[in-house]
């Protein structure tokens, strides 16, 4: 997944740099090294534990999970920002439908957007799907994964890194 333009001065440093990067990478190149974690989230009495790879470089949030055939169930990958702000992400080079979960500072979820597989996933059009609030965390993960385990917005986050 990669990020789109917003208008403060910072963002659209940041931006250009992260779409220059998504735009340059080919389809077959390899995966940067992504930081790994256990995630918990948590609502009411339901709780479900999860492996995250974490992103939260220019090029590993650039690259996100583009080529992948599959994800595991119980698996997603943690994008993580420096600051709060309201990127839009697409799905380039993007194989597998997602929703994306968008958590604020306090690690609670704001609101779940679901992301379709574009047509044409190398050459697009892909859309943008963009948060309604600033957050600082996205979480990605299988399409329909939040609404299947009951978890809506107020849902509660803890990151344990394991690397």
């Amino acid at each position: 997944m990669r990020r789109v333009l917003y208008p403060a001065v910072t963002a659209i440093a940041l931006c250009a740099a992260t779409l220059a990067v998504a735009a340059a990478t080919p389809a077959t190149s390899p995966p940067p090294p992504f930081g790994r974690g256990t995630l918990v989230v948590a609502q009411n009495e339901r709780r479900v534990m999860m492996t995250v790879e974490i992103a939260e470089t220019t090029e590993t949030r650039s690259y996100g999970l583009m080529n992948r055939k599959s994800l595991p169930d119980q698996a997603g990958m943690l994008f993580v920002f420096e600051e709060d702000a309201k990127w839009g992400f697409w799905m380039k080079n993007t194989l597998i439908p997602l929703s994306i979960g968008f958590i604020d500072k306090t690690w609670r979820l704001l609101e779940v957007v679901d992301m379709a597989v574009p047509a044409d996933p190398q050459a697009g059009p892909w859309p943008i799907y963009e948060p309604s609030a600033a957050y600082r965390y996205a979480l990605e993960v299988n399409q329909g994964f939040f609404k299947k385990n009951g978890f809506a917005p107020g849902a509660q986050f803890t990151l344990t890194r394991t690397r």
